[in-house]
């Protein structure tokens, strides 16, 4: 109940968009390999940025 208006750090929201990007990924991999890639490098880009931020703290 006390959570209910907590805000996402930009780390939860980085790990969002990398999970969402990760299965547009996976999903277009079975039909569309050039875009699967495209999704894939987006993902591995946020991972990074989330990799950046837990080396900061």
């Amino acid at each position: 109940m006390f959570g209910l208006f907590k805000k996402k750090t930009e780390k939860e929201k980085l790990q969002e968009t990398y999970q969402k990007l990760m299965k547009e990924a996976f999903d277009l991999s079975k039909t569309n390999r050039k875009a699967s890639d495209e999704k894939y490098a987006a993902a591995d880009e946020i991972q990074r940025k989330i990799d950046a931020l837990g080396n900061k703290t």
